[in-house]
């Protein structure tokens, strides 16, 4: 192996144990907490931890594999079940960022009415519709028999081999990164751009009634004043800066992959393999980033997450004390409104 596969390698060792361990605290608070199990987008972030775990657990050592051999890590059949996994994923993955975008959306532009357009029932319908979509095109995929180790990429996944099925094969990547990649962003801008227009538009509300405030208290000292204006600042800059990562983190890691599988399409067009390695693990990453951006930030799981921890360690210092766990409630932890 030479530097660069080196470096590759580590790297895709390094996402690989974020993402595991990330997703998984994730599925945790979700079996742990009713709080969080009441809420409808707990189905949409279980749905997003369980396909970025299964992607992790079958589909990045699959590729590391490939980085360290120099070649296909499994047989035919193996491999070919690897690529419809990772089509598969990948597309429920995008479409589960999309739906909760949308349950963002209703609960901030809607919300009084909230309850009644994103039930359970509408989640489901939601979930059911992702899984439809996801499984349409490794179906396809797997009667074309285009499923096979691409070495550009060192992974098993979505390759035309014969020159016969080139035409073909380019309308279905063209479909499938368009149906999915493509429409899931268009999904994320329009709704979060809507969310931060109605975060600003409460900002300057808020803004006007601090400002008179500060008018009519003519006596408060300078420094508390100034603390005033620096929390208006922080307070414009912070619906920015998550839309910004939820938008920003969905396009860097999976753009230049999506990219670069629809330019490989051209005939002139040869793709780079460290390229083609470097974009797939940056698709890979998003798996990684995806419990922080969504879930583990959030007051809520941290609170729960304290709650575990405060468990497990008055379990371990008094074995024998008839400590009851029963009698500590996640309502000790979780007393603040979620951020």
């Amino acid at each position: 192996m030479n530097p660069a596969e080196v470096l590759l390698a580590i790297f895709l060792i390094a996402v690989l144990i974020v993402s595991l361990l990330a997703n998984l605290l994730v599925v945790i608070c979700f079996l742990y907490s009713t709080e969080i199990r009441k809420q409808v987008s707990g189905i949409f972030l279980v749905n997003l931890s369980l396909c970025n775990l299964l992607l992790t657990i079958l589909n990045m050592p699959s590729t590391f594999l490939a980085i360290v051999k120099h070649q296909q890590p499994f047989g035919e059949s193996l491999c070919q079940a690897v690529g419809f996994l990772e089509t598969f994923l990948t597309s429920n993955t995008m479409l589960s960022m999309a739906a909760l975008s949308i349950d963002k959306w209703i609960a901030v532009v809607f919300p009084l009415s909230y309850t009644s357009k994103m039930r359970y029932k509408d989640a489901a319908l939601m979930m059911g519709y992702s899984w439809l979509h996801s499984l349409t095109f490794p179906l396809v995929s797997y009667f074309f028999s285009w499923l096979d180790y691409s070495s550009m990429y060192a992974s098993c996944t979505l390759h035309a081999q014969e020159e016969a099925d080139t035409r073909r094969f380019m309308v279905f990547t063209i479909v499938f990164h368009a149906a999915t990649f493509m429409l899931s962003l268009l999904i994320l801008c329009f709704t979060y751009l809507k969310v931060l227009k109605v975060a600003r538009f409460h900002c300057r509300r808020i803004d006007i009634i601090t400002m008179q405030t500060l008018v009519l208290l003519v006596d408060l000292h300078p420094s508390v004043k100034q603390r005033c204006l620096s929390e208006q600042k922080r307070r414009r800059q912070r619906a920015t800066k998550k839309i910004s990562v939820f938008i920003g983190s969905f396009v860097v890691c999976f753009a230049p992959y999506v990219v670069t599988r629809l330019i490989e399409l051209l005939p002139f067009v040869k793709i780079n393999r460290y390229w083609g390695i470097v974009s797939k693990c940056l698709a890979y990453s998003k798996a990684a980033s995806d419990p922080f951006v969504y879930s583990l930030l959030r007051q809520q799981y941290k609170n729960v997450l304290l709650n575990i921890v405060n468990r497990v360690l008055k379990r371990e210092l008094y074995p024998s004390s008839g400590y009851n766990s029963s009698l500590d409630t996640e309502n000790d932890y979780c007393l603040h409104r979620p951020s």
